[in-house]
């Protein structure tokens, strides 16, 4: 998976350092705490034992003896245990070549020769994450798991596919490029570009606002690897050949370019063993030229543009330019300074006290920030930028100005005391708060300045860099002014990076593939031409063959758990509104959620609800200048949003039909709501909106509504319910004396509700979406049955087994798709999707043929056992102690109607499955709803029964 250094390195600000952590004695912590520097186990050498007590965490830093690989291990007492290793790739052209082999490496290697272990171990596993990520400049192979037995499975995969893959010429020509037939078996068909990762970088490159980020990275640093695009440029990729692929993984995937992480409560010494004798063992050290070089400072600042496809759905269509500027900060491993230019971001940008939101949004010049806002640490050189998205033109003088103008600002009277402290509280809370996937979150949080040879142990001293740096400031009231006046009033390293629409941005693309295949094609032979069609029938064949995957570790159904954990809850009531409370080990946090009921609700209100959600914490509802602000924000994000959550929208609308639930899901998350904030984002004048908040008011923010639930330590929840009762008592005393609309629902909405609404009739429906992408998002939906239904485990198995067995093969591998596959949902639906695809209705086609592939039977007892320990992992996927018990309060599913699900899961047969893959998913048994997101379709356009938008 390609992460754009932006999206895939978790800021400070947001890290939420926390953890699954349970309060059950500190075993694995006062374990590593044994361990003393020097200390030689199973060829590594202990350099460092900190104790982190901020996170409840040992660090135990070592080294391999032999290779020179880094380790670090963080002990913690929590049991869901993490492994990552990560290779600095720094590539020096755009074809892609560190993204591709990520890709590659998990096709299959020596001990584990079978197509694809990495997608099949997701059957074979009890995994809470399995996962690879190519960023700028490293490539990370990070999973995580509960049980201790699958952690030893999953490494021995990974260690072998990093270390010791097959690299086939088959699988480059299927992950990366080939040029293939566009009917593999018609040679008269014509040539075109095929390839997983190709398509992929297509889809994420019809995101205006990656285009962006990607630009401004490459122009800001443009001296090394950050000139180029690690994870392939489109038309780049078709020069990589295979020959430079295993050149790069020989120079690069070695242990001595290596840095390995572990996280949890196993044993460091069990890990090292295994890392030791499986892989690390064969190697000896080498030096690895793959570090890269600080950037020459630039003496004068620079100004560059860029043209990207126009956006349809933009708030304000004549407004869709983006102006940035980007300071080039200092080096990351220089960890003080980092946490320091992270703060100042946070300051400068966050919130609607802070100077740029009040200079740049609230006059309301643009739509939003840029989505590259911030501080940005994850390349070896931090940088911070400035700017707006969805300005017009004319306003790009202005902007610089203002930008300017601001800092001088700040300079002058620096930032309030309270912001400040407002901050530090802000990280405070965010250590103690408590997620299920900590390990993940760290390996992200330390990767980027563990890979420039910075001190990773140091970057988790938070508490200590809070304490320094409130003596700085102590020391130096201008500490921060004087920051701001070094790296961004004194900067010449500056770079103004705008861009603007180009109505032909998509047909010239188009041109410049067609040339490049053109290209390719003008230099074969005849007897290339024939070995093209040979090969590409090679591929199809090695596809379609049944795959023997008895090499591979295994899980077995026995191995799992056959009751799930009871979480006890109290109900209560506050002011007459139903409480649930929840006592759980959550570090002193108190956690309340409200339900509010929308059963009373007119319907003209309905759409604007997430906006009313998006303003609620706002005193005043009749400030029409701060509603425009948060509308234009909202309906470019919606915007932007499209083109990476494309088959989640698509899912949505071909729902839209089925279910009362899924109808109202469209009008809050789905098209309907994009277009909606669209059409509200051009109206001048917003009275009537006004109007409408109010009203939703007096509806949702009604006692009689309202049911709360409470998740706190059994010393906080007298206080909290105190709390509670006061917060309901305001409510109610706002409230004006009016006639109820009509009678509430007070109790839970049963699970198997959304299908039996009285008034709802389910109807067929096909819609298209033609926007200005290149690739397709397909969905078809079909409605099912609820979650309290005997047969909903039997779907719940066949739509991860489908996937796995069929889907994945027909969409990805031979389609080219990014991804694809089936989920039976909550909401009584079974749905099929596609994701950053090439084809449309053939994709149809293939769904089809998933359907008629199970009510054929052809899978295996061992298709089926691995369809459940798929489902399983998902089941029994670790909960935050802040979310236990919401099942039961958001959706009414009690810990006795899991348990019965669990029991029906495990008692799944091959006949259950051929009879609900018959009996629901059959043409005609069920009524269904297709959507699909993509370019202009001439067959679709033509075809009357498809509804175009």
């Amino acid at each position: 998976m390609f992460r754009h250094s932006k999206v895939f390195i978790t800021k400070l600000k947001n890290l939420s350092l926390q953890g699954s952590w349970r309060s059950r004695g500190s075993s694995a912590v006062e374990r590593a705490l044994q361990y003393t520097a020097g200390q030689k186990l199973h060829g590594f050498t202990v350099k460092e034992v900190t104790a982190v007590p901020d996170l409840f965490l040992t660090a135990v830093k070592l080294s391999h003896d032999a290779t020179g690989a880094q380790y670090l291990h963080a002990a913690r007492d929590d049991s869901n245990n993490l492994f990552s290793v990560q290779f600095r790739t720094t590539p020096m052209d755009s074809t892609g070549v560190p993204h591709i082999l990520e890709h590659t490496v998990l096709c299959g290697s020596q001990r584990f020769p079978c197509r694809d272990p990495f997608f099949k171990m997701l059957n074979r596993s009890l995994s809470t994450f399995m996962n690879a990520f190519t960023a700028s400049d490293y490539t990370m192979y990070p999973f995580s798991t509960q049980n201790a037995k699958d952690f030893q499975n999953l490494l021995s995969v990974y260690l072998d596919a990093v270390f010791f893959p097959c690299l086939r010429e088959l699988d480059f020509w299927q992950e990366g490029w080939r040029l293939e037939h566009e009917t593999p078996t018609d040679p008269s068909s014509r040539l075109v570009f095929k390839g997983v990762v190709f398509n992929e970088m297509k889809g994420v490159f019809s995101d205006n606002e990656r285009l962006y980020a990607q630009h401004l990275q490459n122009k800001l640093l443009p001296d090394h690897t950050y000139s180029v695009v690690s994870g392939g440029e489109p038309l780049a990729i078709p020069d990589l050949t295979w020959e430079q692929l295993k050149h790069f993984h020989a120079t690069h995937y070695h242990p001595s370019n290596a840095r390995f992480f572990t996280y949890g409560d196993l044993p460091l010494e069990q890990h090292l063993q295994q890392i030791e004798e499986e892989a690390l063992s064969k190697f000896e050290r080498t030096e690895p030229n793959t570090a890269v070089p600080p950037q020459t400072h630039w003496d004068k600042p620079r100004v560059d543009h860029v043209t990207c496809r126009p956006d349809a759905l933009a708030p304000d269509p004549i407004k869709q330019n983006t102006l940035c500027m980007s300071y080039l900060l200092g080096d990351i491993t220089d960890t003080f300074e980092a946490f320091i230019l992270s703060l100042l971001s946070s300051l400068m940008i966050s919130g609607p006290n802070s100077p740029f939101y009040k200079a740049l949004i609230e006059p309301e010049i643009g739509s939003d920030f840029s989505s590259s806002v911030g501080f940005d640490g994850s390349t070896r050189q931090a940088s911070f930028t400035i700017g707006l998205q969805g300005m017009a033109e004319d306003d790009t003088e202005t902007v610089k100005h203002i930008i300017a103008q601001t800092i001088d600002d700040i300079i002058a009277t620096g930032f309030e005391e309270e912001q400040i402290e407002a901050l530090l509280h802000k990280i405070e809370i965010q250590m103690k708060h408590q997620s299920t996937s900590f390990g993940l979150a760290l390996a992200s949080y330390i990767a980027s300045c563990w890979n420039h040879d910075g001190d990773p142990v140091q970057l988790l001293k938070i508490s200590e860099n809070v304490s320094r740096f409130r003596q700085c400031l102590k020391e130096n009231p201008r500490y921060l002014q004087d920051k701001i006046q070094h790296y961004f009033k004194d900067n010449a390293h500056r770079l103004t990076l705008t861009m603007s629409p180009d109505e032909r941005f998509l047909e010239k693309q188009a041109e410049a593939e067609e040339q490049k295949l053109q290209q390719k094609i003008q230099n074969l032979s005849d007897a290339d031409h024939k070995d093209i069609y040979e090969k590409g029938l090679q591929l199809l064949a090695a596809q379609s063959t049944t795959q023997d995957a008895s090499c591979l570790p295994a899980l077995k159904v026995s191995d799992i758990e056959p009751i799930i954990p009871y979480t006890p809850v109290q109900p209560g009531t506050a002011g007459g509104v139903p409480v649930q409370y929840c006592e759980q080990p959550t570090n002193g946090m108190v956690y309340f959620r409200a339900m509010c009921n929308l059963n009373s609700l007119p319907e003209d209100l309905k759409i604007y609800v997430p906006l009313f959600c998006s303003v609620i914490t706002n005193p005043r509802f009749d400030d029409e200048q701060r509603l425009r602000v948060l509308v234009m924000m909202s309906a470019q994000e919606l915007s932007n949003g499209i083109s990476y959550s494309g088959h989640m929208y698509a899912m949505t609308r071909a729902a839209r039909t089925l279910t009362p639930t899924a109808d109202l899901q469209e009008a809050f998350s789905g098209m309907d709501q994009v277009r909606f904030m669209k059409r509200i984002a051009e109206m001048t004048d917003l009275t009537s909106v006004l109007r409408k908040l109010p009203r939703i008011k007096r509806h949702l923010l009604n006692p009689e509504n309202m049911r709360c639930a409470v998740n706190a330590t059994p010393q906080k929840m007298s206080e909290a319910a105190g709390e509670v009762e006061r917060f309901i008592g305001n409510i109610a005393a706002n409230r004006k004396e009016r006639k109820p609309v009509r009678p509430t629902v007070r109790s839970h909405r049963s699970p198997s509700s959304s299908c039996q609404e009285p008034h709802f009739k389910p109807c067929q429906m096909k819609t298209y979406f033609q926007l200005p992408f290149n690739v397709n998002f397909v969905s078809e939906c079909v409605r099912a049955v609820p979650f309290t239904h005997t047969d909903y485990a039997s779907l719940c198995i066949l739509a991860r087994m489908m996937t796995a067995k069929f889907l994945h093969g027909e969409i990805r591998e031979k389609g080219g798709a990014y991804g694809g596959g089936a989920r039976m949902g909550g909401g009584g639906l079974f749905s099929f999707y596609s994701y950053r695809d090439p084809n449309s209705t053939q994709t149809l086609s293939a769904f089809r043929g998933g359907v008629e592939w199970a009510r054929a039977g052809k899978f295996t007892q061992q298709d089926i056992d691995e369809a459940k320990l798929s489902v399983f992992s998902a089941v029994d996927a670790p909960v935050a102690p802040s979310d236990k018990g919401l099942g039961r309060f958001l959706n009414g599913i009690t810990d006795e109607m899991k348990q019965r699900y669990r029991e029906r899961l495990f008692a799944v047969t091959d006949k259950n499955l051929i009879d609900v893959a018959g009996r629901y998913l059959g043409v005609g048994q069920q009524t269904c709803g297709v959507a699909i997101l993509g370019p202009e379709n001439e067959s679709i356009r033509k075809d009357p029964s498809w509804v175009v938008k």
